[in-house]
């Protein structure tokens, strides 16, 4: 799917509809130190048989896509989701 660079939405901040750059958002690095990971970490350890169920089939073979739109006049950052996508390419319109 194609999508424009520049996109006209609305800005909380400005409270107006204006200009936003479009990029893909990505995920930041996993943190080992988090409460949740912690956790996870300490049910998989032990002797015996796995903790967790193996996944033997994968249902999806897309990712559901997230827009990152900023706002040109204040810098506000609006998080849109898109959906579930094979490929997002970002073109610049005339």
């Amino acid at each position: 799917m194609k999508f424009p660079k520049v996109v006209r939405a609305y800005c909380p901040r400005c409270n107006a509809y204006t200009d936003h750059t479009v990029t893909i958002y990505s995920h930041g690095k996993r943190r080992n130190l988090a409460e949740g990971q912690r956790r996870y970490l300490r049910k998989l350890k032990g002797y015996g048989s796995s903790r967790k169920p193996k996944q033997k089939r994968f249902a999806k073979t897309t990712k559901k896509i997230v827009v990152k739109l900023q706002c040109r006049q204040c810098g506000y950052v609006l998080l849109r989701p898109i959906g579930r996508l094979k490929k997002l390419e970002i073109v610049e319109t005339k």
